[in-house]
């Protein structure tokens, strides 16, 4: 163990160590590069091939489709890997898939069926690589300093989600949409330079080395992470919550771009500016998080910033073309950016924390594969709702309905009695009693 330094107090104590360095570094610059397609991705299909609020649809939808193609198996995949190679080749693969983008446009063949297909592969990459980057994460720094680890990553992606939006619409002002997501894939070979630099240790070892691989094999190992999340309440609760909460959110990403700029009259650049007024709330939240826990309790913070989602939704709705548009799109852009940190902070830790070592690749996958398996159908449901109902009218029933969900949580969810983080010795009692009281409230 390393001595004490003075500036642990300011930055915990992972700072010092190199590997963690590197991964935080490295999906740091992903996370940059990450904000640059976000807008610029929509941007290029609202604007340089004027796309339809169904095909808007099919983008979102097809970008998120892997995770319910796929997202059942990745976890085995990760548990019978290495992770880091695994990471680095997802890093890759989705470096390629954009570069076709400013390839198409500069040969002037750029068309939706290429965003599709790009879409399509970076959400591959995204569904192996983010699965293999937590439980390597979980497995260099270990149990007791994930809360810390998860801080450190939100605060890069609060200061991401802070300064990447601003930089991006500025790049797209002064490249175009396509030209300027060539950065966010020279951001993913960055990355997989980096990870290469990490020494691999023994706690690397794929943890089902040895198994022989079949289908059904794989369907075997699948279902032991579908067993561990269905005799947990928590995890069953976070679950169903995200599943519900990711539908409703692709209903208004789907359109959101679209509403921006036919509706608000809103440039590139002021809306990067707006999602750089909500990077704030990301960077409030992870640096709250720990706090409003001790507070509050981890299970009503997290369900709170469920609920402000929602309602941030509905503040969008309600924001028109006049002199405060900007303040007031801003504002709800915060609002979101807060609640779904506050949540996410906490469910990452939440998951890592109950999971056995053996399981985390699939436990992982497979609340991936269960919160995001529907989404496309929400992305589809915003398409065509935005097309026959308009768009001001989707966003305002995603709202609502991301509110309802919150009220119906704090309810009937577990997590309302969920002061604190469970102890790894806890974990046995609350798979024990898959229909009981989760005894979390207790100190």
């Amino acid at each position: 163990m390393k001595t004490p330094h003075k500036l642990d107090k300011y930055l915990g104590t992972l700072w010092r160590y190199r590997d963690f360095r590197m991964l935080w570094l490295s999906l740091t610059i992903t996370h940059f590069g990450g904000q640059v397609t976000f807008l610029a991705l929509p941007l290029t299909a609202a604007i340089l091939l004027n796309a339809s609020p169904i095909e808007m649809g099919i983008l979102t939808a097809v970008e998120v489709l892997p995770y319910t193609l796929f997202g059942l198996f990745t976890g085995v995949l990760v548990d019978r890997s290495r992770k880091l190679p695994l990471i680095i080749v997802a890093d890759i693969g989705r470096g390629l898939a954009l570069l076709t983008i400013p390839i198409a446009s500069w040969f002037h063949l750029l068309s939706m069926p290429i965003l599709y297909v790009a879409g399509f592969l970076v959400g591959t990459g995204g569904i192996i690589g983010w699965s293999a980057y937590q439980v390597f994460m979980a497995e260099r720094v270990g149990r007791d300093q994930l809360v810390e680890a998860n801080s450190r990553i939100a605060l890069s992606d609060s200061a991401a989600q802070l300064v990447g939006p601003g930089l991006a619409g500025m790049t797209i002002h002064a490249l175009t949409a396509p030209f300027a997501i060539l950065l966010d894939a020279m951001s993913f070979f960055a990355s997989a330079l980096m990870l290469r630099s990490i020494t691999p240790l023994a706690s690397d070892a794929p943890k089902l080395k040895g198994k022989s691989l079949s289908l059904q094999s794989i369907w075997v190992d699948a279902k032991e992470g579908l067993a561990m999340i269905w005799s947990t309440p928590i995890l069953r609760s976070i679950a169903f919550s995200l599943m519900m909460w990711n539908i409703l959110k692709h209903v208004y990403l789907a359109i959101l771009i679209l509403f921006a700029t036919r509706e608000l009259q809103l440039s590139p650049g002021q809306i990067g500016v707006l999602f750089m007024i909500a990077g704030f709330g990301f960077l409030l939240a992870s640096s709250t998080c720990q706090w409003l826990n001790r507070c509050y309790g981890v299970g009503p913070i997290m369900l709170f910033g469920l609920s402000l989602s929602g309602i941030s939704w509905l503040l969008v709705a309600t924001v028109s073309a006049e002199k405060l548009t900007m303040l007031h799109f801003g504002s709800a852009l915060f609002a979101f950016d807060f609640g779904a940190m506050l949540f996410f902070i906490n469910y990452l830790t939440l998951r890592q924390a109950v999971t056995p070592d053996h399981l985390r690749g699939r436990v992982t996958s497979t609340l991936i594969f269960i919160s995001v398996s529907l989404s496309p159908l929400g992305s589809l449901a915003g398409g065509l709702m935005g097309e026959y109902f308009g768009l001001r009218t989707t966003i305002a029933i995603a709202g609502g309905g991301g509110l309802l969900l919150g009220l119906v949580l704090f309810g009937f969810s577990p997590l309302k009695q969920m002061v604190k983080l469970p102890e790894p010795e806890n974990i046995p009692a609350l798979i024990a009693e898959p229909g009981g009281p989760t005894g979390l409230a207790a100190d």
